[in-house]
């Protein structure tokens, strides 16, 4: 499994030895280390480097005037691996000067009373496991004492613990993190220090999926749960003092004073939390590798303290919780939540960030999000999109840069906000600089979509734009690239005379031997053509094309797109009286009667369609065909009645079935239903309208997936 960790034990480390000395109070020696550590990042990447030093008390207590010294030493240079062999003769001194050193009259008080040292987070040591019970049990007396002393027992105890190798036997101790958890529960809002190195032991245990059924049976999740609650709200607490003495204090005197003492606290204060919520957070991350626990979290509102959370401005805290909730956004329910607590506007000021990770780890958990139509809406209006424009430039960031831009150009309502910004000119500009390669999918794809609109396939257009589209779509014979082509030529205006120069080269890829997918895109395109000055009675005889536009309307001749974009092609080139004479006399009018009368089965087909559009067009061209047909108009009105009924017939099975099991679906909040739908892949509004050419090609002119 993967896991976020923190500490040496879990990271790449180095670590020098340092100095050697003798406790001055215990039978013990002090072993002084510095551990050079780099924490690594989701992608494998270098996220944190720090230079820590700390220090190894190994006691002797077996230690007296009887003991082999020189046998003594030997056995400490073996089992510590922070001493080196060559250091033997030093140990050996030390332990001389111990065994004949006189213990003071107040030494047992200063045991007592002596302050904790500084916990460093690197002091984990491999030992065996006589001298691990040994050591645990002397520890856990500590934590039945005050709190400078639960707090001491427990940072032995974290050093054991850090250590993979000794979680095993420590977890044979019951009585240990039996101890633990009871301090914890009864003392965590005593001593945030306590708190951030009790969770810590159990978040060693965490980091192992073997280990998270007992971490749980101690109920450590919910415990972290009410902690990161309580610290957040005591957050809000310090910041509206704050806020009163900073609106309170003058620019000079004493109360001054007294604003810059409480705001140095208040830094010092905000350290030691978000250490707390940092290892708190991780463990409960650890912990949602199960979905079952993890829709518990979603209950206990995980969701919210995580995006409370991202007010904060350590990155290292940050990068945590985009993280997790990065994860919980493939789930329905958590990408819910998300959209009610503002999510999306705490996250645009991430963007763009200096800190590498959180911002990668930031845009993917946008995209996530981006599959929502409402969220999609949300980005835009806190200014996303000129930020994502600009990442576009940035290597390590520009696929997920691209795939969330394309999502927002599948919205009609965005797609003329693109204009304002440097997107489109920028697309255009890596298009032309692979033309010899295969297009980047994402890329062609938010080209396809923007150029449904006109001001965007105008600014395509400008200068050779036009020119060198069509000169790479017509050498590569790209489908994508001459979908683009077909969506700008639909647009009245200045674009689409630019086109004549074209007329002849799209002709002439009309044929039966070339790929129907490249076919329909060329036809497409000349059937949007309607131009009052184009001589289409001789681009027709030119190229042949009447034969081919008559075989196609033959059924089962060819897919039902390619037929449609015949059908419109023979409207365009029907404004041509002398063309439409000469397809009269081609015998073309039969064959187009032919599917007229296909047309209203595949009409009454489409009556039921979840497109409420399409619904409308079918039922008012249906009305209008049973009002000239009756025959036609009983099968219309039988097909309507058979759908009813069925409608009546299932809600009433519905009813009985729910009657007979009233209970069948009470408290079924175990599912997860995983994220997403088809939300967001379509447009949010009908692309069908009652115009029905137009509203056909402005359907095709969307391209709806990538690849």
């Amino acid at each position: 499994m993967r896991n976020f960790t923190i500490g040496a034990p879990y990271s790449k480390s180095k670590v020098t030895a340092g100095s050697l000395d003798v406790h001055p109070t215990e039978k013990a020696l002090v072993v002084h280390y510095e551990v050079e550590a780099s924490i690594l990042g989701e992608g494998g990447g270098h996220v944190l480097g720090e230079r820590k030093e700390g220090q190894k008390i190994i006691r002797v207590k077996s230690l007296s005037p009887s003991t082999d010294v020189a046998a003594l030493a030997k056995k400490v240079v073996e089992e510590c691996k922070l001493i080196p062999s060559s250091r033997l003769p030093q140990v050996e001194h030390l332990l001389y000067y111990l065994q004949n050193r006189k213990s003071s009259p107040v030494e047992d008080k200063q045991k007592r009373t002596a302050k904790p040292r500084e916990l460093t987070p690197f002091d984990g040591m491999e030992l065996n496991e006589e001298a691990i019970i040994t050591q645990v049990d002397d520890y856990i007396e500590l934590l039945y004492e005050g709190i400078p002393e639960k707090i001491r027992g427990a940072a032995l105890i974290l050093q054991l613990a850090r250590n993979p190798d000794n979680l095993e036997e420590l977890l044979h101790n019951e009585a240990t993190l039996g101890a633990l958890a009871r301090v914890l529960r009864e003392d965590w809002k005593q001593s945030v220090e306590l708190a951030t190195i009790i969770i810590y032991v159990f978040f060693c245990f965490s980091s192992f999926s073997q280990f998270h059924g007992v971490v749980s049976s101690y109920k450590i999740g919910a415990l972290c749960m009410s902690v990161v609650e309580h610290e957040l709200k005591r957050h809000d607490v310090w910041c509206e003092e704050l806020r009163k003495k900073s609106k309170s204090a003058p620019e000079n005197g004493t109360l001054r004073r007294d604003q810059d003492k409480a705001l140095k606290k208040y830094q010092g204060l905000l350290a030691k939390q978000e250490q707390l919520l940092r290892v708190s957070l991780y463990l409960l991350l650890n912990l949602a590798e199960d979905t079952r626990t993890e829709l518990k979290m979603r209950n206990k509102n995980i969701v919210g303290l995580l995006v409370k959370v991202l007010e904060r401005d350590d990155e290292e805290l940050l990068v945590l919780v985009v993280s997790f909730l990065k994860k919980l956004s493939i789930f329905l329910e958590n990408k819910n939540d998300m959209a009610e607590v503002d999510t999306v506007e705490r996250l645009a000021r991430l963007v763009p960030c200096e800190h590498e990770d959180l911002l990668n780890l930031t845009l993917r958990l946008l995209l996530n999000l981006s599959f929502d139509s409402g969220l999609r809406a949300k980005m835009v209006e806190v200014g996303l999109l000129p930020k994502l424009t600009a990442l576009l430039g940035d290597e390590n960031n520009r696929q997920v840069a691209l795939r969330i831009l394309y999502h927002i150009s599948i919205d009609d309502r965005f797609k003329g906000m693109f204009v304002y910004t440097d997107c489109i000119p920028q697309l255009m500009q890596s298009l032309y600089e692979h033309s010899e390669q295969e297009t980047e999918a994402e890329l062609i794809s938010i080209l396809i979509n923007l150029a449904a609109n006109k001001k965007n396939a105008q600014l395509m257009c400008e200068g050779n734009g036009l020119k060198m589209l069509m000169k790479r779509a017509l050498k590569m014979k790209d489908c994508l690239l001459m979908k683009m082509i077909r969506n700008i030529s639909q647009h009245d205006g200045a674009t689409k005379p630019l086109y004549i120069d074209y007329v002849g080269d799209l002709a002439a890829e009309i044929r039966a031997e070339e790929e129907e997918e490249w076919v329909l895109e060329c036809l497409g395109t000349l059937a949007n053509l309607t131009i009052p000055d184009l001589d289409w009675e001789l681009v027709l005889k030119e190229y042949n094309l009447v034969p081919y536009l008559k075989d196609r309307l033959k059924p089962g001749s060819a897919e039902d797109d390619l037929i449609l974009e015949v059908v419109i092609m023979i409207g365009t080139v029907s404004i041509d009286d002398a063309c439409a004479a000469m397809l009269a006399k081609s015998g073309i009018i039969p064959a187009l009667i032919e599917l007229l009368n296909e047309a209203p089965a595949y009409l009454i087909d489409l009556m039921h369609d979840k497109n409420t559009e399409i619904r409308k067009v079918c039922d008012n061209t249906l009305d209008i065909i049973a009002e000239y047909d009756e025959e036609w108009g009983r099968k219309i009105q039988s097909e309507k009645f058979r759908f009813h009924n069925n409608q009546w017939l299932e809600m009433v099975e519905s009813r009985q079935a729910d009657e007979s099991e009233p209970y069948l679906y009470e408290n079924d909040n175990d599912t997860a239903d995983l994220f997403y739908s088809a939300d967001g892949i379509t447009p949010a509004e009908g692309s069908v309208s009652p115009d029905f050419f137009n509203d056909l090609q402005q359907q095709n002119g969307d391209f709806y997936h990538t690849g």
